[in-house]
């Protein structure tokens, strides 16, 4: 596929196709990572550390008998208000 660097206010960008993005398992929004190697940009998933997670999926793996339990966190040693 061939793209034209095209200049977006102060910034200079590439516009992919939806099916390009789609071959590398893309979406908007995504984040990526860009190398260069021997004059080639090399653009890959960035690989995140924390993840992105789905909270309907992190809510399902409560346990239905938990039970919530309020926290001492012990005396205030700053300026909080409690």
């Amino acid at each position: 596929m061939l793209a034209k660097i095209q200049k977006w206010g102060n910034s200079q960008g590439l516009r992919l196709t939806k099916n390009l993005l789609a071959d590398a398992q893309l979406d908007v929004g995504d984040e990526v990572d860009i190398s260069i190697k021997d004059g080639i940009m090399i653009i890959t998933p960035a690989k995140t550390f924390r993840g992105k997670h789905n909270l309907k999926d992190l809510v399902a793996r409560i346990p239905e008998n938990y039970q919530a339990e309020e926290v001492d966190w012990g005396t205030a040693v700053g300026k909080e208000v409690w």
